[in-house]
């Protein structure tokens, strides 16, 4: 391997697929560095007495990574006083066998990587082609809150916000989120990064194409959100449905799919073993259910038994209506093996757009090299915003505001499950969720198809509107069920909404011949 070059500086091997080696940075200091299997891990910048950081190191860096189409797994960077090493441990994931070949493509963009040092002390900028900020017609921010305070934004921050910044996410709303997953999930793996995106289904989509190459199985709850399924069905891989029940996915039947893998493949597949699970673990979306830790740790363990990573998709987690909440799964995992996507559509705004993922550098790396070339970055303004309020309230005003959230929909849930109980029954059967927003309601009558009866009856006839069940399955089979949802309508409603639910299902009943049995 030749990088004379690239003026790598010394290399040596260290085994037979690995090199090592450091670049003198002209005066600034050394920059160490390792290219083991299929990628370059990027170790330790020594600065001398007199070292700068400037653009000449990711110049140099990069026209030496680029010219070699290697793949950068993860970038350490550390303050000017004292150095970080950033390197795979020998009991973690081997994370780049689980990336897809465009992933694996994907390198930094050498603007965006410059975007960290343009709010360094003394730094002055000329490589950023930032708009000027005079030339913006804003000036100073407010928000009123509905408890009728001023929530007065703070100029500088203001300023920072209406320009371009760094792709992960506002620096000051990355470390406040840092923060609420150590208090509230406590992941055992402390050696995790953190990325903020325009809601969680922008990190999930991108999660999804990091391992997705042509013909790429992957395990999907059935039923699961239509959201992810609609996306995945314009990618080139393959929906492997997993059987769930009252608390999510069954461990025995996603075993079973793996222990006699290729036995439940389609065929339209690469034959390959699928190496992510995709889960909605707290009142889950559409089918109302969650996960209780001992089903999760069982799910968790057949993921280590065939070296799955979980994609766990939690937008309900604070929307559970017991207390304590379920713990995550990222809460006990020991492997690295969970990507974790937060959401605060749920708990703050949804038009604020802000979601959030943790877990492995590497992986997390990935997104955000996806985001660098797409979207760039969240949006400045409602990043500021929630950071702004969430500040101010600190951690306790936070779960304060959580249980008072929570509280609301548990009341809902209840209200939505006795109008059930006093209109549907005999017309359909439910469980009653413990989290979320949602009920996955089974119609009897002898309906095989909820969407004949939603299309051609309940929406044109009755005005009332729910979301057929085919919507969420993965194979797109037709089935019995739908979903309806309680958060936005009142308790009369409720009633008067599934009491025209009924009459279409009693109408669609006498045509099929069958007798609704109270």
């Amino acid at each position: 391997m030749d990088h004379s070059n690239h003026n790598m500086g010394n290399m040596s091997m260290a085994g037979n697929n690995e090199h090592t080696g450091h670049m003198m940075m002209g005066g600034m200091g050394t920059f160490h560095w390792k290219i083991a299997g299929d990628g370059l891990w990027i170790n330790t910048w020594v600065p001398n007495s007199k070292g700068s950081y400037t653009g000449a190191l990711f110049g140099i860096l990069f026209m030496a990574i680029l010219s070699r189409g290697i793949p950068v797994l993860e970038i350490g960077f550390m303050s000017w006083k004292k150095a970080q090493v950033v390197k795979a441990s020998n009991d973690r994931l081997n994370e780049i066998t689980y990336i897809s070949e465009l992933s694996k493509s994907r390198q930094p963009s050498p603007i965006r990587a410059l975007t960290p040092y343009l709010h360094e002390e003394n730094m002055i900028s000329l490589g950023a082609g930032q708009p000027n900020p005079t030339t913006f017609p804003f000036k100073t921010m407010s928000v009123t809150l509905e408890s009728g305070e001023t929530l007065q934004i703070d100029q500088q921050l203001f300023k920072r916000c209406l320009s371009y910044d760094l792709t992960s996410g506002l620096p000051q709303l990355n470390e406040w989120l840092k923060n609420l997953q150590e208090m509230e999930h406590k992941p055992p793996v402390k050696n995790y990064a953190l990325s903020i995106g325009v809601g969680s289904q922008d990190l999930l989509t991108k999660a999804f194409e990091m391992v997705i190459d042509p013909g790429t199985a992957l395990l999907v709850e059935d039923p699961s959100y239509t959201g992810a399924i609609s996306y995945l069905r314009t990618q080139p891989c393959e929906l492997i449905g997993v059987a769930t029940d009252a608390e999510g996915v069954i461990p025995e039947a996603l075993d079973k799919i793996l222990n006699e893998w290729p036995s439940a493949s389609s065929g339209k597949g690469n034959g390959k073993k699928p190496k992510v699970l995709y889960t909605i673990p707290c009142g889950g979306n559409p089918t109302g259910a969650t996960a209780s830790l001992g089903r999760k740790k069982s799910v968790y363990a057949v993921c280590q038994k065939h070296d799955l990573l979980i994609f766990e998709d939690d937008p309900y987690y604070y929307l559970q209506f017991e207390s304590p909440r379920v713990p995550s799964y990222l809460s006990f995992d020991h492997d690295g093996r969970v990507l974790r996507f937060d959401s605060m559509s749920k708990i703050l705004s949804s038009g604020l757009r802000i979601g959030w993922v943790t877990g492995p550098p590497a992986l997390i790396e990935r997104i955000n090299l996806h985001t660098m070339v797409t979207n760039l970055q969240p949006s400045g303004i409602p990043q500021l915003m929630a950071y702004e309020l969430l500040n101010s309230w600190g951690y306790d005003t936070f779960f304060k505001h959580i249980e008072t959230v929570s509280g609301f929909y548990r009341k809902k849930s209840a209200q939505f499950a006795e109008c059930l109980e006093k209109r549907m029954k005999g017309y359909g059967e439910w469980v009653v969720p413990s989290g979320g927003m949602f009920f996955w309601i089974k119609l009897l009558g002898g309906i095989t198809d909820s969407s004949d009866l939603v299309m051609n009856t309940a929406i044109p006839k009755k005005k009332v509107l729910a979301v057929p069940g085919i919507a969420f399955m993965p194979a797109g089979n037709r089935t019995p069920y739908l979903r309806v949802s309680f958060s936005n309508v009142s308790y009369e409603q409720m009633d008067e909404g599934l009491r025209r639910l009924a009459e279409a299902i009693q109408e669609e009943a006498d045509r099929n011949g069958v007798e609704i049995k109270f």
